[in-house]
């Protein structure tokens, strides 16, 4: 059933009067609540990673970094985002970035071939989707990120744990809308 069809019921059910004092505070309140985390909620350099945790959230990895940490902030294994704080030694913000667009995307791309798994991780964060069998054996982990052209990106990761190619790739979701009929 789609929604449209509700809003018929919901407006004989509940009176406009009710409608329309409730409605816009719920939904602010439901928009509102849902605008906090990665890239939503601004950080300011040298927070302190307490400040950071509690402005985002627990971070979903932290990789150690030759002065300092990172703080990876993957949004799920469908999201199109993944959020990186690199850490001073106090523990201090120094910088964030999205790492999953198309630019940074096309920059590393052709400095991951030789990367091991852990550079790997700390590049781009945990992949969306793991799957054994890659060209080499090994395994082909996958990001989707926001692009108009459906793609997702792609790094085969050999047995011995190195990346040994990256590449865009159609993204196999697309393909499932494509075969659905009207």
């Amino acid at each position: 059933m789609k929604y449209t069809s509700c809003l018929p019921i919901l407006f004989r059910v509940v009176s406009p009067v009710v409608l329309r004092s409730v409605l816009p505070a719920a939904l602010s309140a439901a928009l509102l609540g849902g605008c906090a985390g990665p890239g939503i909620t601004p950080l300011r350099g040298g927070q302190p990673e307490a400040e950071v945790v509690k402005l985002w959230g627990t971070p979903t990895a932290r990789y150690a970094l030759p002065s300092g940490a990172r703080l990876e902030y993957a949004t799920g294994p469908a999201g199109r985002e993944t959020w990186m704080v690199d850490l001073d030694d106090q523990g201090r913000a120094l910088a964030w970035r999205q790492v999953l667009d198309w630019r940074n995307l096309e920059r590393v791309q052709g400095d991951l071939t030789g990367m091991s798994r852990d550079q790997l991780l700390r590049t781009l964060g945990r992949a969306g989707d793991v799957r054994s069998g890659g060209r080499e054996g090994g395994q082909v982990w996958s990001w989707r990120f926001d692009s108009p052209f459906c793609l997702w990106f792609q790094a085969s990761v050999s047995d011995a744990g190195r990346v040994t190619s990256a590449a865009f790739a159609p993204d196999p979701q697309c393909d499932s809308f494509d075969d659905q009929t009207p």
